[in-house]
């Protein structure tokens, strides 16, 4: 039997590339929301963040969501990337 390719996705802080059921992905949805997506599939512009605390920490003390996303990410989108960890 055939193996599955296993889906692997960069996080944006730590740059490592990892599965993608090891990352949280926030979007930018096409209405200019920013959302965290539990599914791994809504539309909009995606980015990868490693599931610790440290790394959304470090994303949002440096802002690389902001530049990823071309938007201003509110303090609510990183305490529910803390909440889903």
């Amino acid at each position: 039997m055939k193996q599955r390719k296993i889906p692997l996705r960069m996080c944006v802080v730590t740059r490592e590339k990892l599965e993608k059921k090891d990352l949280i992905r926030v979007v930018r949805t096409p209405e200019n929301e920013v959302k965290v997506d539990d599914t791994g599939k809504m539309n909009g512009k995606g980015a990868y963040l490693k599931k610790e605390a440290e790394v959304i920490n470090k994303a949002k003390k440096t802002k690389i969501l902001d530049r990823v996303l071309e938007l201003e990410v509110l303090e609510d989108v990183y305490e529910e990337l803390l909440k889903n960890l």
